[in-house]
């Protein structure tokens, strides 16, 4: 029972984290132990679901309930304040560093991994601060823009570090899509469901293959993502001292949670 709780609770939160912005699903796939699992299903399915099919049911039902049921929450949450919001997840993602460092380490450290993880944080954070605060791109929402989004979607399941939101709030459709989703609109699903899915099952091999030859370079790589897309998100106006001294509780608590995760992670693990 811990351990089906557990997997559903990651999975809400995976499914969440695909859907706030800054934040990379695939990278809290990662820290929850789940990422590995995932990708062998969709490049292996035969021998992966004899493998973990007591895994997958929670982890699933917990990403519906977490991309498709917390859409309203999160919605409501960023109408309220987006500030506090992003700090409740920007807790979540440092609570998870030192397990996602543990990861990256554990084929070494050599001089082309800490390459990786400056030049992946520099690109990532240029990117989207370029994105985010110097280009203002607006686009007229449409199947076809939906469909797009749905691909980011994908692309930031199956490649850590990748924050989707950020783009799609770039280019004005973060907040259609949102209430699209939270209203389940037909229109919305319909589009960025094939494209999600369909960019995941192309990307899955190439990924797969990437991690396998090159491990080190890939996870710490997805450190710089990690860190680049965490500060780039950062929030800099407050609309009062009560918006402060909530950002910081919901920060802590982000934290705690993901650090209670991760105990609760180790010792099932060492149990198991």
């Amino acid at each position: 029972m811990m351990h089906w709780l557990r997997d559903l609770l990651c999975g809400a939160l995976i499914g969440a984290g695909a859907i706030l912005p800054g934040v990379s699903g695939g990278v809290l796939a990662v820290v929850f132990d789940i990422y590995r699992p995932f990708m062998e299903l969709l490049t292996h399915p035969r021998t992966a679901v004899k493998k973990y099919w007591k895994w997958f049911p929670p982890i699933a039902l917990g990403w519906c309930a977490g991309f498709l049921g917390f859409a309203k929450g999160i919605a409501a949450a960023i109408d309220s304040s987006s500030t506090v919001t992003t700090w409740l997840f920007i807790g979540l993602i440092v609570g998870t560093g030192p397990s996602l460092f543990r990861e990256a380490g554990k084929e070494g450290r050599g001089a082309s991994a800490w390459v990786s993880l400056v030049l992946c944080a520099l690109a990532v954070f240029g990117g989207l601060f370029y994105i985010s605060r110097i280009v203002c791109v607006c686009v007229e929402p449409n199947f076809w823009w939906y469909n797009f989004c749905g691909v980011l979607w994908g692309m930031s399941i199956v490649i850590p570090g990748m924050t989707s939101s950020s783009v799609m709030m770039a280019l004005g459709l973060y907040q259609p899509m949102l209430e699209g989703l939270a209203n389940l609109d037909l229109l919305v699903l319909s589009a960025c469901l094939p494209g999600m899915f369909l960019s995941i099952i192309l990307l899955a091999r190439l990924v797969t293959w990437f991690f396998r030859t090159h491990y080190a370079v890939a996870f710490h790589g997805i450190l710089g993502f990690v860190l680049a897309s965490t500060l780039v998100i950062i929030p800099t106006a407050y609309r009062s001292g009560g918006e402060v001294l909530l950002s910081i509780l919901c920060c802590l608590g982000g934290f705690l949670l993901a650090f209670f995760l991760d105990r609760m992670d180790r010792r099932l693990q060492d149990a198991a």
